[in-house]
């Protein structure tokens, strides 16, 4: 195995600003097209099936490959992968500026979430590395602000840019605007990033884990992304059905390799199997609140992308707020108990925004749900920190990587499928007609929101009481 040696703060601050950087550009693509579906399919034409595939592509292939792509950073190398992965995002963010039809801004995509699971999983890698064990949870408190400011500067720089209409670019500026970021994150990188950063070269990869895997994404992700629109048909649920019986088969054929794509001494921490079950319950519903403020206020209320994005500054304040506290005192002092009063209090905020939306009318402001956005980012806020803690603190430097990659890949189908069942929910109620459907429509999902806050709550309870930074690594203490 290569050595591997933490390196001095003056070193590995720079090494942090690199991967935040390159984490900030995968937030914002995740969001930035959203806004911009109705300027791409006027552009470029096609059906609401292609525009939803201009949308999907990037989060279908970023969820498959974020595992494995996890793993090969283990072997081949952090900083090789994570140099490869900006190269070719970079890339492929002008291939989707240049994109001449619908079909090759598709493909370019595809590649473009190709190449970001290629490089998110190895970040957080490189950090686990470069920082003592002491220094560990400092470093991590950007992460959730980062985390933020990515959901909520998503559409906001959307807005601005197809406002600005650089050059006459109308959408593509979106992309285009990765080109030069991304360039100087690569030259950043190959001098920043140290070459060696605890990777085994003995290591193998497992073709069939890997293959099984990717079929299992593959068949979870495509249903749930294009379910909803077609109604949910009966093939949708025979995918999801055959994912099931994919993983069952992933994880029979991982208990016999002797490469295992994920090492099985991280299932064997309770912190890491209840962890990421926290994480999947709780981006399922922050999604969905997510997507009843969006559409309620753009549809409901008719304001602009933009004015919706600032409307939310409230709710990324709250949340910057609470990481900081919980970096700097409360989740290293209490442990459990500031995920448990976070997600308390997020349920509370979310409450208090229904009833203000059940009574508000027509007057409703942005500075009328500002109270109850401020509250919901503060609770959410307390859980960021606390919950990578418990997930990967107590990683060994050669889970690292494949432990990222599966946190990644977990807030990744946690979100789609937050997206199509409260989606869901939301169209069925809204599609009566009519501002009062969308008000109603928005109040039934923030509701379930809030009740899926509750049983994440409960959830927290299965996890140790504290972590503590102990030697080489963080360990759970029950």
């Amino acid at each position: 195995m290569t050595a591997t040696t933490t390196l001095p703060l003056r070193r590995a601050v720079p090494v942090l600003a690199v991967v935040l950087i390159a984490d900030l550009m995968d937030l914002l693509d995740t969001t930035i097209a959203n806004l911009a579906g109705p300027s791409i399919r006027a552009d470029l034409g096609g059906d609401e099936t292609t525009l939803q595939w201009v949308l999907a592509a990037y989060t279908t292939t970023l969820a498959i490959g974020l595992v494995t792509s996890g793993r090969l950073g283990d072997i081949l190398g952090r900083r090789r992968l994570f140099l490869l992965g900006m190269t070719g995002f970079t890339v492929a963010s002008l291939g989707c500026g240049l994109a001449p039809g619908v079909g090759s801004l598709i493909a370019a995509r595809a590649v473009q979430g190709l190449a970001g699971a290629v490089m998110i999983p190895q970040g957080f890698a490189l950090v686990k590395v470069v920082f003592p064990p002491d220094r560990l949870r400092a470093a991590l408190i950007p992460f959730g602000p980062i985390m933020g400011l990515g959901t909520v500067a998503g559409p906001i720089l959307a807005g601005w840019l197809l406002h600005l209409d650089l050059f006459g670019s109308q959408w593509r500026a979106i992309f285009l605007v990765n080109v030069p970021i991304g360039i100087l994150t690569v030259i950043l990188g190959w001098f920043l990033l140290p070459k060696h950063s605890g990777e085994d070269p003995e290591l193998r990869v497992d073709l069939g884990g890997v293959a099984l895997l990717t079929l299992a994404s593959l068949l979870l992700i495509v249903p749930l992304v294009e379910g909803r629109q077609f109604g949910w048909p009966a093939w949708s649920f025979v995918m999801i059905g055959a994912a099931l019986v994919a993983t069952a088969l992933f994880t029979r054929w991982e208990r016999r390799s002797r490469h295992p794509v994920l090492p099985p001494s991280l299932f064997a921490r309770r912190s890491f199997v209840v962890g990421l079950v926290i994480t999947g319950a709780f981006f399922a519903s922050f999604t969905g609140f997510q997507l009843a403020v969006n559409l309620l206020f753009q549809l409901g209320l008719g304001w602009s992308p933009l004015n919706t994005g600032f409307a939310l500054i409230p709710w990324a304040l709250g949340t910057a707020v609470a990481i900081g506290l919980s970096g700097a005192v409360l989740a290293e002092k209490f442990g459990r108990s500031s995920m448990q009063v976070g997600l308390g209090v997020a349920a509370a905020g979310l409450l208090g925004l229904w009833w203000i939306l059940g009574h508000a009318g027509g007057q409703l402001t942005a500075w009328t749900v500002a109270p109850a956005l401020f509250v919901i980012g503060f609770g959410s806020g307390l859980v960021f920190v606390p919950s990578f803690d418990y997930i990967l603190g107590d990683a060994t430097v050669e889970e690292a990587g494949a432990g990222s990659g599966m946190l990644n890949a977990v807030q990744q189908f946690a979100n789609a499928i937050g997206f199509a069942a409260l989606g869901t929910l939301f169209f069925a109620r809204a599609s009566v007609g009519g501002v009062a459907a969308i008000f109603s429509a928005a109040e039934l999902v923030i509701l379930v929101a809030a009740a899926l806050y509750v049983v994440t709550l409960l959830l927290v309870g299965l996890l140790p009481k504290h972590i503590r930074v102990s030697g080489s690594a963080m360990s759970a203490q029950s």
